[in-house]
């Protein structure tokens, strides 16, 4: 009988994209600052889990691009499934957004509440609790390099078991990044993050280039010189920042390609452009990939 054959193929087949587990909010009640209950109010995170044949124990949180107003899925899912195809388990992020009627810290809040959370599931998700990365694109890698330069190492007496772990992420990864609030910012995520006319303190605060210190995690950058959405100044002021302070870094600068293009084939799928090799090597360097 041939259809047992069948049915392992179809196995093979779906096990090629790992499926995700049930969105998990990031608080049990309502988040800090919530504007309300509905859906846009109530950030998550989804796991994409490797196969255990896979599974390096390294995961990473992700935060998906589209200037603090909207959420790219190609950055989101896309990524989270290639991740766990090499043996990370890949962590999509739902943040809340500008767009929404929120403003820093909220974002902040959600991505350092994330890093702690996927700590908090350390056993039954098969994750080292040392290595736990954060990755970005575009806004995302704004919040992503937010976390990177303004972590904290939790708080070991709080009545919340999950506050009590670090938000340090281990490694970071940035995507044609927004970093500066300043001259070379991404207007629309400037806007949507601090809204009209932010006093110059806060500025100065979510120019993440201003905040690297020797205990900001290792990084990889990748931006191209044609973007024309996010300023590659934007990465080569993140990436001198490391290196005045001693942080290891790998900084990628094409030629060719387009703002947003996620693993190079956009929303349309298509083939990897070459930063997910440079970076999947990177990762295998940080003990994160096999």
């Amino acid at each position: 009988m041939r259809l047992p054959l069948f049915l392992l193929a179809l196995a093979t087949a779906l096990s090629l994209h790992a499926e995700p587990l049930a969105p998990i909010p990031l608080w049990p009640n309502a988040a800090p600052g919530a504007l309300g209950d509905k859906d846009d109010d109530i950030p998550t995170l989804t796991a994409f889990l490797p196969s255990p044949d896979k599974a390096t124990g390294a995961a990473i949180v992700i935060c998906p691009g589209g200037g603090y107003g909207g959420l790219a899925p190609h950055e989101g899912k896309g990524y989270a499934e290639w991740l766990a195809e090499n043996g990370i388990a890949g962590l999509v992020l739902k943040y809340r957004l500008g767009s929404h009627g929120y403003r820093h810290p909220a974002m902040l809040n959600d991505a350092a509440r994330a890093v702690r959370l996927a700590r908090s599931k350390a056993g039954e998700w098969h994750i080292d609790v040392k290595r736990v990365g954060i990755m970005g694109s575009s806004a995302g890698g704004h919040l992503a390099s937010t976390l990177l330069t303004h972590f904290d190492a939790g708080k070991t007496d709080d009545a919340d078991p999950i506050e009590r772990f670090s938000s340090r992420p281990d490694i970071g990864i940035l995507c044609y990044p927004v970093i500066t609030m300043g001259p070379f910012t991404h207007g629309g995520s400037k806007k949507n993050l601090l809204g009209d006319n932010p006093p110059q303190e806060l500025v100065d605060l979510l120019s993440n280039e201003k905040h690297v210190t020797k205990d900001t995690p290792p990084t990889f950058l990748f931006h191209t010189y044609e973007d024309n959405a996010v300023k590659v100044e934007n990465s080569l002021m993140f990436a001198k920042a490391l290196h005045d302070a001693g942080v290891p870094f790998d900084l990628h600068i094409y030629q060719k390609g387009a703002h947003g293009m996620g693993l190079g084939g956009g929303h349309a799928g298509g083939p990897h452009h070459p930063w997910v090799a440079d970076c999947l090597y990177w990762l295998k360097v940080q003990g994160f990939a096999k």
